[in-house]
């Protein structure tokens, strides 16, 4: 009998103390979770209603059912237009940007006093390239009698006040700018190399393997897995791209820069006229099913180029 009432003592003493602990864990967790209800949860369940709706903030609204989707689907040019333009964007800067900060890994991939500064360095631009200075300052740099026309006027005279923002150069103007911030994805490429085991490189060594075949037979497939990683994040984040257009080019000449989001930007606060809060939640809605499709598709092929082993 003592021992059953010990035994019954300790796990009532154990259950209040896990009790005392999944408390202390709530508390804690509650931040989290009133954020993540407040600025996510409800706000896209909103979105979602009003994707169904007449909406223009100021007034009611009004049930319009699958209105807003056929218009968008049946008669919006523009529409299709900025999907092209994005899609476009994010076909040709995710893999440049991805190829280049591989690149740049391979390249600081060594033991040396300075290789610290360079990577941090080439860290720099990926803080500091979302923001409006740096938008402003790319703005600058591309302009007729900007930095990059006093450089290349020099050595090419028929580039002096050349226009890189006419309707053909204008979109490379931004796809140059998400290139040059590549350094989230080069630390990911430094990290995944400093896993490789020189083993297998010593390995190559002695079966005559030079540089270039370590490379191909022994670095790059130990590296799909992060280069599958970094495409899907960078893809992701290139169909949301959004400050890079309004601020620099704000979707002209002739929409040919037009990013989706600044197109739903301006469907929601248009300059002139009312806003349509319920259209835009509509082309939100759509951009997040194109989203989930580009990544089940390249999840799809991920079993046929990543080297999972």
């Amino acid at each position: 009998m003592t021992f059953t009432t010990k035994t019954k003592k300790k796990r009532s003493s154990f259950s209040a103390w896990i009790q005392k602990e999944n408390v202390a864990g709530y508390v804690f967790s509650l931040p989290f979770i009133f954020g993540f209800l407040m600025f996510m949860v409800i706000p896209m369940g909103l979105s979602f209603y009003y994707s169904f709706c007449r909406y223009d903030i100021q007034t009611p609204t009004i049930w319009i059912g699958l209105g807003n989707y056929i218009e968008i689907f049946t008669d919006d040019p523009t529409f299709r237009k900025s999907l092209m333009v994005t899609c476009y964007y994010a076909l040709i800067g995710t893999p440049l940007k991805v190829i280049f900060a591989l690149i740049v890994a391979l390249i600081l991939n060594h033991e040396t006093r300075a290789v610290p500064i360079y990577r941090a360095t080439y860290y720099l631009p990926s803080i500091i390239g979302g923001s409006v200075a740096v938008a402003i300052l790319w703005r600058r740099i591309f302009e007729s009698n900007g930095t990059i026309n006093a450089i290349l006027g020099n050595i090419f005279p028929f580039l002096q006040g050349y226009n890189w923002f006419s309707e053909g150069p204008a979109i490379w103007v931004l796809i140059l700018l998400t290139v040059w911030q590549f350094g989230s994805s080069m630390l990911i490429f430094l990290s995944a190399l400093k896993q490789i085991p020189r083993e297998l490189y010593e390995a190559s060594y002695v079966d005559g393997a030079n540089g270039s075949k370590k490379f191909w037979r022994v670095t790059l497939p130990l590296l799909t897995p992060t280069i599958f990683f970094n495409l899907v994040q960078q893809t992701i984040n290139s169909f949301l791209a959004f400050t890079q257009c309004k601020l620099i080019t704000n979707g002209d000449p002739r929409k040919s820069t037009l990013f989706y989001t600044v197109y739903q930007y301006q469907k929601a606060f248009p300059a002139v006229g009312k806003s349509q809060m319920g259209y835009a939640s509509a082309l939100a809605w759509i951009m997040l099913v194109i989203i989930s499709a580009v990544t089940a598709f390249l999840f799809w092929t991920r079993n046929k180029w990543v080297y999972e082993d």
